[in-house]
C-alpha cells in the first residue's frame, strides 16, 4: 500500500506528532530528553522552520512548527531521528527504529485553531495524568509561553504576538487560556485531524489549502478518534 502523502505549506503552521513504537518509550533518563531538544533546535535552524509549541511525553512528541518552505517539516523531522535513533541505540544497547512508522502531521488553522492547538500540546502532561499543572512538566513549551523561562528553540507565533503589546501582558493573557480545559470534542478534532493529515479549521481554511496545492488534502474518518496522544 502506498505511503499517504503529506502536505506542508510555508507560513502555515502544521501539527506534528510521533509516537514510540508499540507505544513504547522513547525517553528513558533526563539526558535523552536534552539530547533530542538540542538535536531539535539545531535541525530548525539548518530547515527554515519555527517552533512555537511542543511536548516532549515519555512515548511520543508533539510539535507546532511553522516551516518557511514545502520540505522543512520533514527535513527537521528525518534530521532529528538520524542522530536521535542511534543515539538510544547506542546508549541503551538496543537496535532498530524507536518510532511507530512515520511522523502524523496537520496544517492548522491560525485564526481557528492554533491556541487551541497549543493548549493542546502543553496540556498533554495534565490529561495523561502525570502533573496537576502545565507548569509543573518540565519537557515542553508551556514555561516559556505561559511564564517567560528562557527558550532559544521556541520562536512566537503571530497569534501568540497579539495577545498582548508587552511579553508580561501576553504571558498573563495566555495563562488565562488555560483556565478553561480542552473539551472532548476539541482533543477529538485535533487527534483526528492529525491522524488523518487533513487540515485542522473551518471550510474556507481547508478549501484554500487545497487550492494552493491543487489537490485534495486529508480525509477525516467517521466514528471514534484514533489512538489518543
Amino acid at each position: 500500500m502506498p505511503r499517504k502523502p503529506r502536505f506542508f505549506i510555508p507560513g502555515e503552521a502544521v501539527h506534528v506528532v510521533q509516537r514510540g513504537h508499540s507505544l513504547n518509550p522513547v525517553f528513558f533518563e533526563t539526558n535523552d530528553y536534552h539530547t533530542y531538544l538540542a538535536y531539535l533546535h539545531d535541525a530548525v535552524g539548518r530547515h527554515g522552520c519555527l517552533i512555537h509549541a511542543y511536548v516532549l511525553m515519555t512515548n511520543h512528541i508533539h510539535l507546532l512548527m511553522t516551516p518557511d518552505n514545502r520540505e522543512g517539516i520533514s527535513q527537521v523531522m528525518q534530521a532529528v531521528n538520524r542522530l536521535y535513533v542511534p543515539y538510544i541505540n547506542y546508549t541503551y544497547g538496543t537496535s532498530g527504529s524507536i518510532w511507530e512508522g512515520r511522523f502524523k502531521a496537520s496544517l492548522i488553522d491560525d485564526d481557528e485553531y492554533l491556541l487551541t492547538c497549543m493548549r493542546y500540546i502543553e496540556l498533554n502532561p495534565v490529561r495523561a495524568g502525570m502533573v496537576q499543572m502545565p507548569e509543573e512538566y518540565r519537557w515542553s513549551s508551556y514555561g516559556s509561553n505561559a511564564w517567560g523561562d528562557v527558550d532559544e528553540r521556541l520562536s512566537p507565533h503571530e497569534l501568540y504576538l497579539s495577545l498582548g503589546q508587552t511579553a508580561e501582558s501576553r504571558r498573563s493573557t495566555y495563562r488565562s487560556i488555560f483556565n478553561n480545559y480542552l473539551d472532548d470534542v476539541q482533543v477529538g478534532e485535533i487527534r483526528k485531524a492529525c491522524n488523518t493529515g487533513t487540515p485542522l479549521g473551518n471550510d474556507s481554511f481547508r478549501e484554500m489549502v487545497e487550492n494552493t496545492l491543487h489537490c485534495k488534502v486529508g480525509q477525516n474518518r467517521q466514528g471514534r478518534p484514533g489512538k489518543g496522544f
